[in-house]
């Protein structure tokens, strides 16, 4: 184990602590070619993603994919990129400031927030290090996506198993597979849209775009597609919508195989070859602004909305960092951190710290080197 030592896994004096990591998808780099190559090459290259033939992925991707993609993807980057570098990224970065603030101000004992990328930096094992130097003995992963899908959260606990595989001392591990029906998430979901109405005005059908995945994995088990629905249903159901008066469709696909459908440039097309004067679509499945939502529904499909035919499309921002988002979110962890002893009332940092320097002292008497 490269750079491995045991005193980063166990010391008599660390007060022991609980930490969340936070985690999305990724973002390469910078909008160029060369930083999207080397994103895309690692996002790609995941089993989890791509569920082909190993042999035969390698091919198609080293051979076609990253010879062609990444600069038509730096272009698309380019489009939404700014002063704070990567729109997820920036915003990723206030979400975990936020959800470290609420939890400080909750929790009676020590709770260290981290964020780490499934794919580009900062890593999940990178931010993984950061909270066992900080002595997490507790570990909650919470991975920023509502709805569940293998090749999202069942990505996240690979790369999270895959370091825990490089230490001797594992911590206590929970992690958060899915939120597409908290209620706190689908309140903050209704009242963005609401707001977004106030601000603009009330389209003419609500769209709800999620990202799509490949057919054969719902036909595989995956439950997705199923907790999508579920959450387009609540939401409407909270906003009082008649049926007639929004969708569900599925974006960015890849690849020649079938997909979850309605797709939703399709879907956008149709609705604007039928005169709609507006369109107004949220992307429920993004807790981040990112290229999906920036590029591709707000620029791409506004686009194709208007060349049908339609009037306008108005994008409604992902949740980002409003504050009744971070406040559900927060509230989530907090259920999960349950039981757990930081979450007791009586907690007693002071009386944890005194025990953790009599340890210390023991273990100095008795020789333990790593006292030294």
């Amino acid at each position: 184990m490269p750079g491995y030592t045991a005193k980063d896994d166990f010391r008599h004096d660390q007060t022991p602590a609980t930490g969340v990591l936070i985690t999305n998808l990724g973002t390469p780099d910078a909008p160029t070619s060369s930083a999207l190559r080397r994103y895309l090459g690692e996002f790609l290259a995941d089993p989890r993603v791509v569920e082909a033939p190993r042999w035969l992925w390698r091919l198609i991707l080293h051979g076609i994919v990253l010879r062609t993609r990444p600069a038509k993807s730096a272009e698309a980057y380019r489009a939404v990129w700014s002063e704070e570098g990567s729109p997820l990224l920036a915003m990723s970065r206030r979400q975990c400031e936020g959800i470290a603030q609420r939890l400080k101000q909750t929790v009676p004992g020590p709770v260290h927030v981290a964020l780490g990328m499934r794919y580009g930096r900062p890593a999940i094992a990178e931010a993984m290090r950061e909270l066992r130097q900080r002595g997490v003995r507790r570990l909650l992963v919470l991975p920023l996506y509502p709805q569940y899908s293998g090749s999202t959260v069942g990505s996240t606990f690979d790369a999270v198993s895959a370091e825990l595989r490089r230490w001797r001392w594992v911590p206590e591990l929970r992690m958060i597979t899915q939120y597409h029906d908290d209620p706190g998430y689908i309140k903050a979901l209704a009242d963005s849209i609401r707001d977004h109405w106030r601000e603009h005005g009330q389209g003419d059908k609500l769209l709800f775009s999620f990202h799509g995945v490949p057919l054969r994995y719902l036909l595989q088990g995956d439950p997705y597609h199923c907790q999508c629905h579920k959450t387009a249903r609540l939401v409407a159901e909270h906003l009082q919508l008649a049926d007639a008066q929004w969708q569900v469709s599925f974006q960015s696909r890849f690849g020649r195989e079938p997909w979850l459908q309605p797709y939703t440039d399709e879907t956008v097309m149709a609705l604007g070859r039928q005169e709609l004067n507006r369109l107004d679509v949220v992307c429920p499945g993004f807790s981040a602004d990112c290229l999906e939502t920036l590029e591709e529904i707000a620029l791409q499909n506004a686009e194709f909305f208007s060349e049908a035919g339609g009037g306008h499309l108005s994008y409604i921002p992902a949740l980002n960092d409003r504050h009744d988002h971070l406040d559900a979110l927060t509230a989530l962890a907090c259920t999960h951190l349950q039981g757990w002893p930081e979450m007791a009332a009586d907690y007693d940092h002071q009386a944890v710290t005194t025990a953790a320097q009599a340890s210390r002292e023991r273990a100095r008497a008795m020789g333990d080197q790593r006292t030294a």
